[in-house]
C-alpha cells in the first residue's frame, strides 16, 4: 500500500500535465459524450485507429487518448481523476485493484493482444539472424561493432530505442538482460517513428520497436475510416509483409530462427514478445466502458489483427511465406 500512496503522490503531478502530453486531437468535451484513455505510447498508432472506427460508427462519442510513458498510464488511472481506461503492458496488481475497489471503483481488466517486440536493421546491412545472447552482448556493450556477429564491412553497432523510460526498453532489459545495465552503445530517440527513421537512414543501427509500426499495411495507411470500419466486419485473413525500408531480422527461438509474424508469436516460435492488456475502472453505460467493450470486442480486435500484432480472440493472420 505504500507503494501505492507513492505512486499516487507522483500521478497528482502526472494527471495534471496528461493534458500537454497527450496527442488529443479534440478539445474537451462534455464527459457524458467523452472517453479518456491513458495509453503506452508504444501502441499510439494502434490506439488511434481504434478510436478513429469508434468514433465512425458512434458519432456522438468522443475518446480523448493520451499517450504517455507506462507508468504515467498507470499512475493515472490509480490517481481516479478523468482518465478511467488505461492500455499497458500488464494487468494492474491484485493490490493494485483492492486500493482502486476500496474507493468504490469498478476494474475491468482484460488482455487485448500480444505484441512483438522487432528489431530491425537497414537494408544494406548484411545480418538476418539474431540469437538472444547476440542480442544481450550488443545491449551490454559486450558486442560492439557488426564485423564481431557476422563478416561484413560495417561498423560499430548503434542501438536505438523511442525513449529511455519505454516499456519497451524496459522489457529488453528484464526479459533479455534479466536486469543488467545498457553498455555506452545504447540511446533513445523521442518516438517510434524516429526509431524507424533512424534505422532507414543509418547503416549500422540496430532498432528496437513494436512490430505494429512496421508492418507494412500500418505504414501507408491510406485506408479511410469508412473502410476500416466496413474491414472490421469481416472475419477474412489477409497476408502481411514489413516495410521495405528497414529490414526485419529473424531471432532464433526454441523452434528454430522466425520473424515477428502474427502466426509465429501465437505458436511461441518467435520469442520476443510481450502481453497488452486494456484497464477500465468507469461502470457500464458511460462511453468509457462502452470502447472497452469495443476494443476487447470482435471489431476492436479486428482492428488489432490489422495492425500486425496478435489480438488476444481473433485467430492469427496467414503469414507470408519465405
Amino acid at each position: 500500500m505504500t507503494r501505492i500512496l507513492r505512486s499516487l503522490t507522483a500521478a497528482a503531478v502526472i494527471a495534471a500535465s496528461l493534458m500537454a502530453v497527450g496527442c488529443g486531437k479534440k478539445s474537451e468535451q462534455k464527459p457524458s459524450t467523452l472517453a479518456k484513455v491513458a495509453c503506452d505510447e508504444s501502441f499510439e498508432n494502434i490506439m488511434e485507429q481504434e478510436i478513429d472506427v469508434y468514433e465512425y460508427i458512434y458519432p456522438k462519442e468522443d475518446v480523448l487518448a493520451y499517450y504517455v510513458p507506462e507508468n504515467a498510464a498507470i499512475d493515472s488511472i490509480m490517481a481516479m481523476g478523468g482518465v478511467k481506461a488505461a492500455v499497458i503492458t500488464r494487468p494492474l496488481t491484485e493490490q493494485e485493484v483492492n486500493y482502486l475497489r476500496s474507493h468504490k471503483k469498478v476494474v475491468h481488466q482484460q488482455r487485448i493482444a500480444v505484441d512483438a517486440i522487432a528489431l530491425i536493421v537497414n537494408p544494406a546491412n548484411p545480418v538476418e539472424t539474431l540469437t538472444p545472447n547476440d542480442i544481450a552482448e550488443i545491449l551490454t556493450g559486450k558486442v560492439t561493432r557488426w564485423d564481431q556477429v557476422e563478416p561484413c564491412k560495417l561498423g560499430d553497432i548503434s542501438v536505438i530505442f523511442d525513449h529511455q523510460g519505454s516499456s519497451t526498453v524496459k522489457y529488453m532489459r528484464d526479459s533479455i538482460l534479466n536486469g543488467q545495465s545498457f553498455g555506452p552503445n545504447v540511446s533513445a530517440v523521442k518516438t517510434n517513428p524516429d526509431v524507424f527513421k533512424a534505422v532507414a537512414d543509418n547503416k549500422n543501427a540496430l532498432g528496437i520497436i513494436g512490430v505494429s509500426w512496421v508492418a507494412s499495411d500500418m505504414s501507408g495507411r491510406d485506408k479511410s475510416v469508412e473502410e476500416l470500419a466496413q474491414a472490421v466486419e469481416k472475419s477474412d485473413t489477409t497476408t502481411l509483409d514489413f516495410n521495405s525500408d528497414v529490414k526485419v531480422l529473424k531471432v532464433f527461438g526454441d523452434k528454430g530462427a522466425y520473424k515477428p509474424y502474427q502466426a509465429y508469436i501465437f505458436d511461441g516460435s518467435y520469442p520476443l514478445f510481450r502481453s497488452v492488456y486494456m484497464v477500465s475502472t468507469s461502470p457500464g453505460g458511460t462511453v468509457t466502458h462502452r470502447f472497452y467493450s469495443f476494443v476487447t470486442g470482435f471489431q476492436g480486435q479486428k482492428i488489432i489483427q490489422m495492425t500486425g500484432i496478435l489480438p488476444a480472440t481473433v485467430r492469427p493472420r496467414m503469414v507470408q511465406v519465405e
